[in-house]
């Protein structure tokens, strides 16, 4: 059975205190557990003092993005291996923010895959679709095409390394959420397409994730589908106790399957 992974995405939220607050929360709750895989994905400028507030515990840091150069003249952008050397296990690369809010191109996504995976970082390449391309039934081009893309160069032997996160973009930040079947249709719909990118031992390896509206309340039904091997989550990542009912709802499903 595949790994449940949960990361939480704090996006452009909290200040130094409360950020400190959240990660020492998180490891008095969950600083010990070994039974699902753990991430905190804080604002850049708190990426050092999160990391060094939850050291020697279970939970991996992560970044929120990456550039797809080295360290040189790029004002504004950071380099893949600062993130490694602030201790950074993984990083969120093609958010739909970034995609739509910041024009983010599938060819640019694909360059930051390529660079994480350079650089050691295992990337969290996140897929999915807008409300208006569901509705028009084009979810299955959309994410196949985005998935074709961000894995053009990424061999069999490194895809290991990298976590696929569904968003649906009509169901972030929105209340909404996929029904727990629409979330498996597509999570097996990626698999599929992994199974012809590469083969379908490494399709079945595969972690995906969920994300979306992900909620303590509906966390245990949408992990406990057999696709579903995790949650990207937003604004339920802030607090501690929506977090970490998240993370005991999906482990309670898993061995309940």
């Amino acid at each position: 059975m595949r790994r449940l992974f949960v990361a939480g995405n704090w996006k452009m939220n909290l200040n130094r205190s409360e950020s400190l607050a959240l990660a020492t929360g998180l490891v008095r709750e969950l600083g010990s557990v070994r039974e699902v895989d753990l991430a905190v994905c804080p604002p850049f400028v708190y990426l050092e003092a999160v990391g060094g507030a939850i050291a020697g515990s279970t939970l991996k840091l992560a970044g929120q993005n990456l550039y797809f150069q080295p360290p040189g003249a790029f004002t504004g952008e950071v380099a893949g291996a600062m993130l490694t050397d602030v201790g950074c296990t993984y990083v969120i690369i093609g958010h739909s923010e970034r995609r739509h809010i910041l024009q983010e191109t599938d060819e640019l996504v694909s360059r930051k895959v390529r660079a994480a995976l350079g650089c050691g970082l295992r990337p969290i390449l996140c897929v999915g679709e807008l409300l208006e391309e569901r509705e028009a039934g084009r979810t299955e081009a959309v994410v196949r095409r985005q998935l074709e893309a961000g894995l053009s160069e990424v061999p069999a032997a490194q895809l290991g390394r990298v976590t696929i996160a569904y968003e649906p973009v009509w169901a972030i930040g929105t209340g909404r959420n996929a029904t727990p079947k629409q979330a498996a249709d597509v999570h097996a719909f990626i698999r599929e397409v992994i199974a012809r990118l590469y083969d379908k031992g490494v399709a079945q390896s595969l972690i995906i994730q969920y994300g979306g509206s992900v909620k303590a309340d509906n966390a245990g039904e949408l992990l406990g589908q057999e696709e579903v091997d995790g949650a990207l989550v937003g604004g339920a990542s802030l607090k501690v106790e929506s977090f970490v009912g998240i993370v005991r709802a999906g482990v309670a499903a898993k061995r309940g399957r």
